[in-house]
């Protein structure tokens, strides 16, 4: 596992964000997430100014790590790299994309949800991948019964995602991390409630210490 996603999966929750007004918000919320003991993020490309968000990030929290998700085209992983992205994240596995990262040599994250995509990702050599949607393709069951045929690839579930279930999953040695945006609503960004995000994330260090046994 390469130093990126050994750090991730220490910190054991991704946020994923999806920013309006990143010139606004992504630096106040990138001091948030980092009091509230969780210094990465997952800026997703369905909104426009992912690449502001992610370079605003990076200049206001230099230690943060983070990456882009919902990418899909090897322009965007070009914009995400520029802009200080240090992982990628796809909603599915495309080969081409995966290639593209493995040549830039920024660790990728495809989301795979069945056998056939798990095989591929063993073909490219990946040890870490998205399970998404979580929730809704079997949950935790689907995941630790994905495990036994592919028991060397960890996964970090996403979708469905919540403080009520995040123990179980934690709990579980094939997640590396999960993601979820329960901290970084959309209601709390605009509201600017960077309190209430300290305090979930706080909340979330503490089921990642539960679970794990930390």
């Amino acid at each position: 596992m390469d130093s990126i996603s050994k750090r991730i999966s220490e910190i054991g929750v991704v946020p994923v964000i999806k920013l309006s007004h990143p010139e606004r918000d992504a630096a106040p919320l990138a001091k948030a997430l980092t009091a509230g003991g969780v210094p990465v993020a997952e800026v997703t490309f369905r909104a426009a100014g992912a690449d502001i968000a992610i370079r605003a990030m990076k200049e206001t929290c230099p230690d943060m790590i983070v990456g882009a998700g919902t990418v899909l085209t090897t322009a965007q992983i070009d914009k995400a790299l520029e802009a200080g992205a240090q992982f990628i994240v796809t909603p599915g596995f495309d080969p081409e994309l995966v290639a593209y990262c493995q040549k830039k040599n920024v660790p990728v994250f495809p989301g795979c949800t069945t056998p056939t995509d798990y095989h591929a990702a063993l073909k490219f050599g990946l040890e870490v991948l998205k399970f998404f949607p979580a929730e809704q393709s079997g949950g935790l069951a689907k995941i630790k019964a994905m495990n036994a045929p592919f028991p060397m690839i960890k996964v970090m579930p996403t979708g469905g995602i919540s403080l009520k279930n995040l123990k179980e999953y934690l709990a579980s040695p094939v997640i590396a991390a999960c993601g979820g945006s329960y901290m970084v609503t959309a209601s709390l960004i605009e509201g600017q409630k960077w309190d209430e995000i300290i305090s979930l994330c706080k909340q979330s260090v503490a089921i990642v210490k539960e679970a794990r046994g930390v």
